[in-house]
């Protein structure tokens, strides 16, 4: 299958590092202009640079703002004023007890999991329906799906934004933009793998046993019996960017290594 992108723009939310770095290299591989967002401007600088070595050639921008709130998201369409595919891929996580998390906390995973693809989403699409063609995805988590003990908060956005992925692409129905959302089981993203190292040297143990120690006790439903790459993430995310996946949208796509026990 080749996937031809060269026609199109794109934007992605937290694509410094981990899976949105992952989906933007992907997307610049196959074509497209590349927005590449951040915090700020060195990290966002640096995430290009990593692009540009792999994909000689590639077409890149560079925002900086934080898109967790609508001074950042004002900021990022003031400067690119439209775009064909957007990828909501902006979130954080903390593995935190249920009565440990504070008001506070609650609102700002939110902001960032959630209010920040509602912001972007609603300005985009509007002009990806206009011109007859888009992809607006949300990355959100089988933990949405199955929300864990551990950090319920997190799970609960992610449920939110499975709910805005399916509602936007009833609105949007007949428009030629589709709307889907990505489900990424446990994934070596740099995020996990920070908080995996910080617990290896707490242990004195590898990273591989980490890992292996997680998905046994966390997530013993898994398939594979190991973490996705971000890679394996951002392949299904350049799918279903592509011409190709026309007919694929109100979907949630599930890239979780089968840890979500379920058929459909």
């Amino acid at each position: 299958m080749n996937i031809d992108l060269s026609s199109r723009h794109a934007v992605v939310t937290g694509s410094t590092a981990g899976i949105g770095l992952a989906i933007a290299t992907g997307l610049a591989a196959a074509g497209a202009h590349v927005v590449v967002t951040g915090r700020t401007q060195a990290r966002v600088d640096e995430a290009i640079a990593t692009i540009a070595a792999q994909v000689p050639g590639a077409k890149l921008t560079g925002v900086a703002g934080d898109l967790g709130t609508r001074e950042g998201a004002e900021k990022l369409i003031a400067q690119v004023a439209d775009t064909d595919i957007l990828v909501n891929n902006l979130g954080i996580f903390e593995p935190k007890g249920f009565f440990d998390i504070d008001d506070d906390e609650w609102q700002r995973f939110f902001d960032v999991n959630v209010l920040s693809g509602v912001r972007l989403s609603r300005h985009y699409a509007q002009g990806m329906a206009k011109r007859g063609w888009g992809r607006i995805q949300f990355i959100s988590s089988e933990s949405g799906v199955q929300i864990p003990a551990e950090m319920v908060h997190y799970g609960v956005t992610k449920t939110a934004q499975l709910g805005v992925s399916r509602g936007l692409a009833e609105t949007l129905a007949g428009t030629g933009v589709t709307v889907n959302a990505i489900l990424p089981g446990p994934t070596l993203s740099e995020g996990v793998g920070e908080f995996f190292g910080k617990i290896a040297a707490e242990k004195g143990i590898s990273l591989e046993q980490v890992e292996k120690d997680f998905i046994a006790d966390h997530r013993p439903t898994s398939l594979i019996k190991r973490l996705a790459t971000v890679d394996e993430v951002a392949s299904l995310s350049v799918y279903l960017a592509s011409e190709q996946a026309s007919a694929t949208t109100g979907a949630a796509v599930r890239v979780d290594g089968g840890v979500v026990r379920s058929i459909v």
